[in-house]
């Protein structure tokens, strides 16, 4: 760290430090690519951001990046550094310094690179186009008077509308990675905000087109995208309640529903996964004969249980009561996913104020969120 100061503009004593950062320079058109190191001396508040613009402003003004309102809100500036994304002005460079650690910044993942830290947002957008991003209120014209609803009528949709669209959870799908193809984590939240929006007459239909080929059953739950979304969109969160509302409403034809189902019957009956019976109730009878050689040679290393007698579970009936009481409740669909979005965020708020009082599993600091 630097022992030089500096002062900002109302005069007050910073103290300044020496950043060190690897980048990565491309360019699209010749196809060049290399890692260059820069040095900046800069306050110790300073963002990522914040060095890139001195890069920029001092050492090379070739250096191509995103940003615009430098307050987390826009989303312009989103990147990587060491291999996950982030939104550059949010990320600060002091507890790299202490650790004296060289950051590497790269562009996104998952878009194409135009150059260096530039991506083109084009495959972007047209995945949040195709899930057609605008309430379906199903009436040609307003009619007069005022629709009103209630906070806990809008509650479903409340972390799904607070995305900036930055693209951080795209650049780490896993999903997108093997199928460029698929509508992405950013595009089924943003569906989830139509399908759970009260306002909207359209929900049938959002559904049945969010659960065609390259949608919501093609997300491998690898969570990244929750643990990467600097808004605490939980991307992830918003494909599950999604596949919820699909599975309420009879739409279950895709594999990965019907494979979501029989999971549930499944511990609602035993308490455990019944492996044996997995692919016969959710790829068919005659999938399961084909994979019986398969099948065989799993049993033969210990891998496939004897599926008589079934092992149940000593306190299977704790499971069938707390699956009873949510029906009871009433929370079928996406409604248990939001009843537990709200434990999970007062768990959160005891975590920030008093980790001594948080459980043991949550206080280890490279566990948490945010």
């Amino acid at each position: 760290m630097a022992t030089e100061l500096q002062t900002n503009g109302g005069g007050v004593t910073l103290g300044a430090m020496d950043v060190v950062l690897k980048i990565w320079r491309s360019d699209a058109e010749t196809g060049e690519r290399s890692l260059e190191r820069y040095e900046v001396t800069v306050g110790e508040e300073a963002t990522l951001l914040d060095c890139l613009d001195v890069v920029k402003d001092k050492v090379d003004g070739t250096l191509a990046y995103r940003k615009s309102c430098r307050m987390m809100i826009c989303g312009s500036c989103g990147m990587r550094l060491d291999g996950r994304a982030v939104l550059a002005c949010k990320e600060r460079m002091k507890p790299y310094v202490d650790r004296g650690h060289v950051p590497v910044v790269s562009p996104m993942g998952n878009l194409p690179v135009v150059r260096d830290l530039v991506v083109d947002m084009g495959p972007f957008w047209s995945k949040i186009r195709a899930v057609k991003p605008w309430l379906d209120t199903g009436y040609q014209e307003h009619p007069e008077g005022e629709f009103r609803h209630s906070q806990q009528a809008m509650n479903p949709i409340h972390k799904e509308s607070l995305c900036i669209m930055c693209g951080c959870c795209v650049s780490e799908c896993n999903s997108m990675e093997a199928d460029p193809e698929f509508l992405g984590p950013a595009a089924l939240a943003k569906g989830f905000r139509f399908v759970g929006d009260p306002r909207d007459r359209g929900k049938i239909e959002r559904l049945e087109a969010l659960n065609e080929e390259h949608g919501i059953w093609d997300c491998t739950r690898c969570y990244f995208c929750n643990e990467r979304c600097p808004k605490g969109v939980d991307p992830r969160d918003a494909i599950a309640k999604l596949g919820a509302e699909s599975i309420e409403a009879g739409i279950d034809r895709d594999m990965g529903a019907k494979h979501a189902k029989w999971f549930v019957r499944s511990a609602e009956t035993t308490g455990w996964l019944r492996e044996t019976e997995l692919v016969p109730k959710t790829q068919g009878l005659a999938e399961a004969i084909r994979q019986t050689k398969f099948a065989v040679s799993l049993a033969k290393r210990g891998k496939v249980p004897l599926p008589f007698p079934p092992h149940v579970a000593k306190d299977v009936r704790e499971a069938r009561m707390l699956r009873e009481l949510v029906r009871s409740q009433g929370r079928t669909g996406a409604a248990g996913h939001i009843q537990g979005e709200r434990a999970l965020s007062r768990i959160e708020h005891v975590l920030h104020d008093d980790p001594e009082k948080a459980p043991a599993s949550r206080i280890a600091p490279e566990k948490a969120r945010g």
